[in-house]
């Protein structure tokens, strides 16, 4: 969970919470709920941008965090809701994480989008 997370990389850091929401330009009291869980993690782009940057977040490890934070929002994230094909097949996604039996042919359609989606022309 991002809550987790954002407060493991704050004491690998070794920095208290107050250290840390003086050096982040954060409210001390907010984001402690953040870490707890208590408060949703940021929305803002910009905001967790800035976090990953505070934290030196590159390549995986920072999309981890930002899908993270969407996911603890109960958000699907940003850049895979706005993929077509991934929009396409997300219904069938939900009813097999539901434990619905999907069709042979809607297995298939499934499997085949996301195979669309480590090509180069996903159009």
């Amino acid at each position: 969970m991002f809550s987790d997370t954002v407060k493991a990389l704050r004491l690998e850091r070794r920095l208290t919470l107050r250290d840390f929401c003086e050096q982040a330009g954060l409210d001390p009291s907010n984001w402690s709920k953040v870490e707890r869980g208590i408060n949703p993690p940021p929305g803002d782009v910009k905001t967790l941008e800035r976090l990953a940057a505070f934290f030196r977040l590159t390549g995986a490890r920072k999309l981890a965090f930002m899908d993270e934070a969407a996911l603890q929002r109960n958000e699907i994230p940003a850049d895979v809701a706005d993929n077509a094909i991934l929009h396409k097949a997300l219904p069938a996604f939900f009813r097999a994480a539901r434990g619905h039996e999907l069709t042979d042919t809607e297995l298939k359609n499934l499997a085949d989008d996301i195979r669309k989606l480590h090509t180069r022309d996903r159009h």
